[in-house]
């Protein structure tokens, strides 16, 4: 059995082949149950998550995830999310590969933001806002401007020492990037907004938001947590990347269903049928859109898949 080491994932997950395979997988027949969620209460700390996600894709390969979401690691100088992917031979089940999870989600996770984004953003989208500083923060800005033409980041933290911190790093040829303690008036002028943050309060205001922007929340993947408000969900076109996910699990859904301010019904699509071409995505140039990802065994499994045929 191999194992494949985080450097080894990344340089396997470049974001153009991802977010193909990806599109690929999502007109495919991979099956992805819901993920199992188990809170593990903490003391002097938020709880921990431990999170189960199978998958398999007839006579290819059996998969599965094992994660650990430990909030309180901020405070330890360690990654909130740990875990392993561990890929089986779909005939025998023989074990083939033990691959580096915290990598493996954080290409794939960014790499669902982008393809949504495919769908989802103006073409001409050249200016990012990336709200939170976390570890995933500099793959979803990667992602992004690999899928449209990003000229220009800012980077906006709760620690404005991190955010400056994240913005210099990233600092490339290509990319303009700094860092902003006015939320507000960042949203208010970007194209394209990317939420990672554990945060159990609204960040991002429907208010700000401005004609022809496209709003990616990627954090918040619990009922109790939050990016955006109620306003932002009756002012957008609301996407998903899976029905059965988001409107259990994303608290920027699940909350506005129970508010009223959104019904599963207003759920204009999510990648299954937007990679099939089942549902449209951005319509003009002036409309709204909101894509919220919690994730899915499905995108671990074609990124593992990808992985093991270049490691």
């Amino acid at each position: 059995m191999r194992t494949v080491a985080a450097k080894e994932v990344q340089a396997a997950l470049d974001f153009p082949s991802l977010v193909e395979t990806l599109r690929e997988g999502f007109r495919g027949d991979v099956a992805a149950p819901v993920r199992h969620h188990h809170s593990i209460p903490r003391t002097g700390e938020p709880d921990a998550t431990l999170l189960l996600m199978p998958a398999w894709q007839s006579g290819r390969h059996v998969g599965i995830k094992i994660v650990t979401v430990t909030p309180g690691n901020a405070e330890r100088s360690l990654p909130a999310v740990m875990g392993i992917y561990l890929l089986n031979d779909w005939t025998t089940g023989q074990p083939l590969a033990l691959i580096d999870g915290p990598m493996l989600t954080l290409r794939r996770t960014a790499a669902a933001s982008a393809l949504g984004a495919s769908y989802l953003a103006r073409q001409d989208s050249e200016r990012l806002l990336m709200v939170g500083t976390g570890a995933l923060a500099p793959h979803l800005i990667e992602a992004h401007a690999a899928v449209r033409p990003i000229r220009s980041v800012t980077v906006w933290g709760r620690s404005a020492a991190k955010a400056e911190a994240l913005a210099r790093s990233l600092d490339r040829s290509d990319l303009e990037v700094g860092f902003t303690e006015d939320l507000e008036g960042a949203a208010r002028g970007a194209d394209v907004i990317s939420c990672a943050t554990l945060s159990r309060e609204p960040l991002v205001r429907g208010d700000w938001l401005q004609p022809g922007v496209h709003l990616d929340l990627v954090g918040a993947f619990t009922p109790e947590m939050r990016e955006t408000d109620d306003q932002a969900i009756r002012r957008a076109s609301v996407f998903v990347d899976t029905r059965a996910g988001a409107t259990k699990e994303g608290g920027d859904i699940v909350q506005p269903l129970k508010s009223g301010a959104l019904s599963e019904q207003d759920i204009a699509g999510d990648l299954f049928e937007l990679a099939r071409g089942e549902r449209t995505g951005r319509r003009t140039e002036e409309e709204i859109t909101l894509f919220k990802s919690v994730g899915t065994a499905l995108e671990d499994l074609v990124a593992a898949q990808l992985v093991v045929e270049r490691a």
